[in-house]
């Protein structure tokens, strides 16, 4: 019965099938390792796998299978059976490889579930035989189909292919020296072909808050919504919960100085100074009174509070980053040196890497001499966006064409 009659029900049945075996195949061999297919071993399953498509297109007349595979009848099953896995791993948190968990499963690392990927090899076999197909029997009016089909297959087995040879890594760099050594998500070190060297790093903080705290629990108050006074340089007074807060001094750069019974602070422009500013509070029903130093500390100085009553402390948390961003001089084996200032989302590229401002020393804050930076390279990302603007072409020529057809049939 299934002689020349295959129809969407065998295309149902085959992503079943595919969905069947590779349960199976998870089940005996666990999931796939991507990192397994790094170079040359990739480009090697990838010429395999073009010389495999288009054998099958040229047995195609004897093979009824290949010919009902290049039909709808199989491709509108498997674009379904597609659409329903990824709309699943949208739905599922996904956790990278590198996170060894016990109570990870399966549908947590789709990109490893033997099902998702047979599925998806099915789909891309059949967009590669259209596109073999479309290639060999090319016309000027076939173009839109085939630059959205080629494209599709192109930034398809290139993203999955090239994820082997995708590096992720963190470099920690200190003022003053250069470093080459990186390491990945497993902690494993590697030397690289680029070296940093970090001249300056520089923080722009948003301006110091005030805020109040319960003295027992050290939460924020009022517990439910907390509130904070914004200490921005024209700010010389305001509330917080029933408290009128003055300020009478500040000093963006200081140092504490101890006396007897009592912490003061003083000018001091120097690394490690801390932000310090002096404040009378004075309760709603004004019975109470307070006044005193508060500061964020740093790394050098402790935070300083001021106790109001039995029950709250009025702090002063530390200041919040707005930008950071690191000067450096980068340089590569092949003789390049480039002098680059990194910020958040404005990474560096050079030969085939992009590094990314990623983090620093957070204990020292402003005064911080060292940067992390996130250095990533992807060699088979060009391929991927050059499949994606052939997709973008294909859309534009179809919107074009048919724009053309519906100005013919007005005018017949």
């Amino acid at each position: 019965m299934w002689k020349n009659t295959w129809g969407v029900k065998e295309g149902i049945m085959t992503c079943g099938g595919l969905i069947v075996i590779g349960l199976i195949l998870h089940l005996f061999t666990g999931g796939i390792n991507w990192d397994s297919f790094a170079w040359p071993l990739n480009i090697c399953v990838l010429a395999i796998y073009v010389v495999a498509i288009i054998v099958l297109y040229i047995l195609r007349k004897k093979v009824y299978f290949v010919r009902w595979a290049m039909s709808y009848k199989a491709a509108v099953p498997s674009l379904v059976a597609v659409v329903f896995l990824t709309f699943l791993m949208g739905m599922i948190r996904q956790v990278p490889a590198s996170v060894h968990s016990g109570d990870v499963s399966a549908f947590n690392r789709m990109l490893s579930f033997w099902p998702f990927i047979l599925v998806y090899l099915w789909m891309t076999t059949i967009i590669g035989l259209v596109s073999v197909k479309h290639l060999c029997s090319f016309r000027l009016s076939r173009i839109p189909f085939l630059l959205n089909h080629l494209g599709l297959f192109i930034a398809l087995v290139s993203a999955t292919l090239g994820s082997a040879d995708m590096k992720r890594l963190t470099m920690n760099t200190r003022i003053g020296q250069a470093e080459w050594r990186a390491t990945d998500a497993d902690g494993h070190v590697y030397e690289l072909p680029l070296a940093i060297e970090l001249k300056n790093f520089s923080i722009d903080e948003y301006p110091p808050k005030l805020m109040l705290i319960d003295n027992a629990t050290g939460k924020a108050l009022p517990t439910d919504s907390p509130e904070h006074l914004l200490l921005e340089e024209n700010i010389k007074s305001g509330k917080l919960s029933g408290w009128n807060i003055e300020v009478s001094d500040r000093i963006e750069m200081a140092a504490s100085v101890s006396g007897n019974d009592t912490v003061k602070y003083v000018d001091w422009p120097s690394a490690g100074a801390t932000y310090a500013v002096n404040v009378k509070a004075v309760s709603a029903d004004g019975k109470q009174t307070v006044s005193g130093w508060v500061s964020c500390g740093s790394f050098l100085f402790p935070y300083q509070a001021l106790r109001l009553d039995g029950d709250c402390s009025l702090v002063m948390p530390d200041r919040e980053p707005r930008r950071y961003s690191s000067d450096v001089v980068i340089y590569t084996e092949s003789g390049k040196t480039l002098e680059e200032t990194i910020e958040v989302n404005k990474p560096a590229e050079i030969e085939g890497w992009k590094i990314y401002q990623l983090s620093y020393d957070e204990s020292k804050g402003r005064w911080s001499d060292i940067s992390v930076f996130e250095l990533v390279s992807d060699p088979w990302l060009p391929a991927v966006y050059i499949g994606i603007i052939m997709m973008m072409l294909g859309a534009v020529c179809m919107f074009v064409t048919a724009q053309k057809n519906n100005k013919v049939k007005t005018e017949k």
